[in-house]
């Protein structure tokens, strides 16, 4: 999950439409005035999370497009650029060495319920996700807090164990979204989908069989900050695939279809545009990958390195996801400053002989067998055909006999977390478009898929001399070596980077800025038009 930096061309600037359509702008999509947007994200309460929606547990981009509308941060990051002050008048840092951080709020902030914001307020929300310490939650963007301070109602202090100059972007996710005291219990997570916040919209679930199905954002009367809200009413219906999302847009009932669409729908509106429909094309900066339990002994280093050489990551991107995708040879994108091609440059080609000689100079007996696991409900429908290439390729190198099997996620992510599986498939919608949320979050001391893997150099040395650099660019040698590293142990093998597209109806307006570089929404920006 998601978002934060340094002004990025490649980034920054508007997203181009790619095909336009004209029709009718009467679309009866949710009634009234409100704008209807589609997804296929899953809001699913269970025993393992039953509050899905709490910022201190929530870190998926599906829950953080909720928390995003609703949940005000101290800074936010306009267009994936620098941040700016949003719930704060002010921030900066206030030494030289980036280790103390100082945040003045806006006058007269209030929470949608009328209650004032307070620093306290801030300090209550911050600390509770470092207390609850979710292990699947967002703690490890707040780990590098040494202690809070406020002075008087509107003015708090954050001192850092290490330098950090990310840390204004980390302010800016909704790992740091302040909550009302009185609704958010300080030590454990509330439970449910009720969110509650000073953000610009308050919203209303609808839940069936612990299941969210729509959500109703209003207008929050009582917002104050850097953002400006073009419409009164947004309506997120939640669908369980993109046919079915895809089938009401056609059907006018809903006004936009967002995450995630299906290669297949992007390529046939290219192909054949739709009346009354019009496709947006936008930068991605999402990423796909596998993951290993690198201390269960059937995917031992050499076996990694072995899969690294045979999959062919161009047949994947090409066959499975068309013009959605493109090969990855990195953890950190080919936009983002600091990216380069560890796994080409150290591996080259497909090239199932190099990866025969890699397995028999460690002794390996082929063909391995073990399991691929993916989810089969959170990613998109593409995800099941691109493990079925996988597979394909693995096998056909016949150093490989590897099934694969699917699961939904509300069960496929506590198993991944407690290493059950040894190798597995997983997505990373960047916290931040910073080179540091496609390396910390996988290298890093509690790390985001709960890994055994350790390199004391990455952890110890690189990663905290990477964040001294105030300018990011000049980070770029020590990420060149954290990225040689993960090619080298491979603990991750990158699989393909993504495109974004949204396909909306005639009438509405503000599409191309309504989803960000980092996939976020901002519902904020849609408006109806009469053109």
């Amino acid at each position: 999950m998601n978002r934060k930096t340094l002004v990025l061309p490649a980034v920054v600037g508007l997203l181009a439409p790619v095909l336009a359509a004209c029709g009718s702008t009467d679309s009866g999509a949710g009634g009234g005035n409100a704008i209807v947007v589609g997804t296929t994200d899953q809001l699913v309460a269970s025993e393992e999370n039953p509050a899905p929606l709490d910022p201190a547990i929530g870190y998926e981009a599906g829950v953080w497009n909720v928390l995003r509308q609703t949940v005000q941060t101290l800074t936010t990051v306009p267009g994936g650029g620098e941040p700016v002050p949003e719930a704060a008048q002010s921030c900066t840092f206030t030494d030289n060495a980036n280790e103390s951080y100082r945040c003045t709020l806006r006058a007269g902030l209030k929470f949608a319920d009328g209650t004032p914001v307070t620093a306290e307020d801030v300090k209550f929300s911050i600390q509770r996700v470092i207390d609850i310490n979710s292990d699947s939650g967002p703690v490890g963007l707040l780990a590098n807090i040494d202690t809070i301070e406020t002075k008087g109602s509107d003015q708090v202090i954050f001192h850092l164990n290490t330098p950090d100059a990310t840390f204004p972007y980390k302010l800016a996710t909704p790992a740091a979204g302040i909550v009302p005291k009185g609704k958010y219990p300080a030590k454990e997570a509330r439970d449910g989908f009720q969110v509650d916040g000073s953000g610009p919209y308050t919203m209303k679930p609808q839940v069936e069989d612990g299941r969210v199905t729509r959500i109703a954002f209003t207008k929050n009367p009582s917002y104050k900050g850097e953002l400006k809200v073009l419409n009164d009413k947004v309506e997120m219906d939640l669908f369980p695939d993109a046919d079915a999302m895809g089938k009401a847009l056609e059907e006018k009932k809903i006004h936009m279809m967002t995450r995630a669409m299906s290669p297949e729908q992007a390529r046939d509106m290219l192909v054949k545009p739709k009346e009354g429909i019009e496709l947006t094309e936008m930068p991605g900066l999402a990423i796909s990958y596998l993951g290993f339990n690198t201390k269960d002994p059937v995917v031992n280093k050499s076996v990694r390195q072995a899969m690294a050489q045979i999959i062919d990551r161009g047949e994947i991107a090409g066959k499975v996801y068309g013009t959605t995708a493109e090969p990855l040879y990195s953890l950190i994108p080919s936009s983002i400053t600091g990216h380069t091609n560890a796994f080409f440059n150290k591996y080259g080609e497909p090239s199932a002989a190099k990866a025969a000689q890699t397995l028999r100079n460690a002794g390996v007996k082929t063909p391995v067998k073990f399991t691929l696991h993916y989810t089969n409900d959170h990613y998109g429908s593409a995800t099941a055909k691109e493990f079925k290439a996988l597979q394909a390729q693995l096998n056909g190198s016949g150093l490989f006999d590897v099934d694969v099997q699917g699961k939904e996620w509300s069960k496929y992510r506590p198993e991944q977390k407690r290493g059950d599986y040894a190798a597995y498939g997983m997505g990373w919608f960047p916290d931040f478009p910073d080179p540091d949320n496609y390396t910390a979050p996988f290298l890093d001391k509690n790390n985001f898929l709960n890994s055994p893997y350790r390199s004391q150099e990455a952890q110890n040395v690189l990663i905290p001399k990477s964040r001294r650099a105030a300018d990011r660019s000049a980070a770029a040698t020590t990420y060149e070596k954290l990225q040689d590293i993960v090619a080298t142990d491979v603990p991750v093998l990158p699989i393909w980077q993504g495109k974004q597209y949204v396909a909306s109806r005639s009438g509405v307006a503000g599409v191309e800025r309504s989803v960000s570089a980092t996939s976020e929404l901002q519902l904020w920006e849609l408006n109806k038009t009469n053109a």
